[in-house]
């Protein structure tokens, strides 16, 4: 018997962007909804909305913030719109790229994308 011909699987995106060094810069300041600043409590938190990212897929590192445990583990219950409702979610997200020792990469990265 032979095997049918394997259907040659398409990524669903090319990739994302990547960056340690970018999420230990947002790691590292308070979480911007409660003001929490325990060390071992604040996570990179993605931020969907507004990416281009589909289901199941993370947004690029850019598009991340910093969240304590608490908040993270809200804004995924609760989902974004609702979580991030009257907060200035692309201002903060400015600020991180703005202060991120990656940000030139990141600013090139994104003009390449258009």
């Amino acid at each position: 018997m032979n095997l049918i011909r394997k259907i040659p699987r398409v990524p669903k995106r090319s990739s994302r962007w990547r960056s340690q060094a970018h999420c230990s810069h947002v790691r590292s300041h308070a979480c911007i909804m409660c003001g929490c600043c325990q060390p071992g409590m604040i996570e990179v938190a993605h931020v969907r909305m507004g990416s281009g990212a589909g289901m199941g897929q993370k947004p690029d590192d850019w598009m991340t913030v910093s969240l304590c445990r608490d908040c993270h583990r809200r804004q995924h219950e609760v989902g974004e719109e609702t979580f991030w409702r009257g907060f200035p979610l692309e201002d903060a997200i400015r600020e991180f790229i703005a202060t991120s020792p990656k940000r030139a990469e990141i600013r090139a990265e994104r003009s390449s994308r258009g």
